[in-house]
């Protein structure tokens, strides 16, 4: 039966896997840039390649990336496909980066090295 530690950690080790597939997915300048577009809201496809000066490979690649990482989410529209961000996704995000910036002074002393 697993202790709670295991458990504890085990949950501590998913968030961060979590919270690095969200950072990874913006690590892009297109990426990071897409999200810049669509957080005054949803976007097609097209509009979007024509921002990004992207072809469509290259802009379904990084969008699919963000996809993926839950950042932002789709709808068809006939053949078009429109893009918007995922608020949930920037909120994880956002309380990931508190939690670091809140982190108590010498957390990590308790841990002898060698």
């Amino acid at each position: 039966m697993p202790t709670l530690t295991r458990i504890q950690s085990a949950s501590a080790a998913a968030t961060r896997a979590r919270v690095a597939k969200l950072f990874h997915a913006l690590s892009d300048p297109t990426r990071l840039h897409l999200v810049e577009l669509l957080a005054d809201g949803e976007h097609c496809v097209c509009d979007l390649m024509a921002a990004v000066d992207a072809a469509q490979s290259r802009l379904s690649f990084h969008l699919k990336t963000l996809k993926d990482a839950g950042i932002v989410a789709d709808r068809k529209d006939g053949r078009w496909v429109h893009y918007r961000l995922r608020p949930e996704a920037l909120e994880e995000m956002a309380d990931a980066l508190h939690l670091v910036r809140e982190a108590r002074p010498g957390a990590w002393r308790s841990i002898t090295c060698c």
